[in-house]
């Protein structure tokens, strides 16, 4: 029996991703950041009468990561598969988003998984095998859309990483796969969060651009693809050996990439405007004493 273990299970991917694993018999470890959020794994599990662990787990804190990876192994032995699922989205203008927040991507979406893989690979080196799936944006390989670079920039250095870590954990017989979906229904999607609460700040010299994106990304989120398909190329990705370290999830990600191959960014920024006033109408121009 595989044992799974795969973070920020209590919607989306993750959520999917859970259940995909434990409807093969394999031992699943479910991991959300506090209770009250797993009450629909939870019951999509009972529906189905499958058997799942969710430990509670925030890949921000060290001390969370390191307890629940070893009560994990003590009870049930060592972890084959790691998911590094759990990331958070914020979008916000490079001058005035507030640090807290760029830190928070940070720290969920690049140091999460990094203090993940650190707690599991002594006992996957130790074995000789084992296998981390980093699950990352089709953003981190693509262009930076406006207001979007502090989370670009996060799945950007998550791919890196991944990179660096394939090349050295190789040798001990470790696999390492950075997935890059498209859009898909995730919470993320659903609830794109401009600024440091989720709705796009009413006030200075970005404000009306900064609406304006959350806008079109609102649109963009209506015609998601389902989590499911993401999970399902995830289990895919841990069984064949022969998955590419960047694999993307997705028609969008697959024909985006394509569109991108030798294009400079400056011939790309005028399409994507177009295609973003298409949907959410003429982008404002800047207030006028703040030019």
């Amino acid at each position: 029996m595989t044992s799974v273990l795969i973070t920020g299970c209590s919607s989306g991917i993750g959520l999917e991703t859970a259940l995909a694993f434990a409807r093969r018999g394999d031992r699943v470890h479910a991991c959300v950041r506090n209770r009250d959020t797993a009450e629909q794994l939870l019951g999509r599990a009972r529906a189905e009468d499958l058997t799942l662990d969710v430990p509670l787990l925030d890949v921000t804190d060290d001390t969370s990561v390191t307890a629940a990876v070893t009560a994990v192994q003590d009870r049930h032995g060592p972890i084959d598969v790691l998911v590094n699922n759990a990331g958070v989205d914020r979008t916000g203008p490079v001058e005035t988003m507030p640090l807290d927040q760029a830190r928070t991507l940070m720290e969920t979406n690049l140091w999460g998984p990094l203090r993940m893989a650190r707690a599991v690979l002594p006992q996957m080196r130790a074995r000789g095998g084992g296998v981390i799936v980093n699950v990352s944006s089709l953003a981190g390989r693509t262009f930076a859309v406006p207001h979007g670079g502090f989370y670009a920039g996060s799945k950007a250095a998550l791919g890196a990483l991944s990179e660096a870590l394939y090349a050295e954990v190789q040798p001990f017989g470790i696999r390492v796969v950075c997935l890059e979906p498209g859009s898909f229904a995730s919470a993320i999607q659903r609830a794109p969060a401009p600024g440091t609460a989720g709705q796009a700040s009413g006030t200075g010299p970005y404000a009306a651009d900064h609406a304006w994106l959350a806008r079109f990304l609102a649109r963009v989120a209506e015609g998601a693809a389902d989590c499911a398909e993401a999970a399902e190329a995830v289990v895919a990705a841990v069984d064949d050996p022969g998955t590419a370290l960047h694999t993307t999830v997705g028609k969008d990600a697959e024909a985006a990439l394509k569109f991108l191959a030798g294009v400079p960014y400056e011939q790309w920024l005028p399409s994507f405007l177009d295609q973003a006033q298409s949907l959410a109408g003429p982008r404002p121009a800047p207030p006028a004493g703040d030019r």
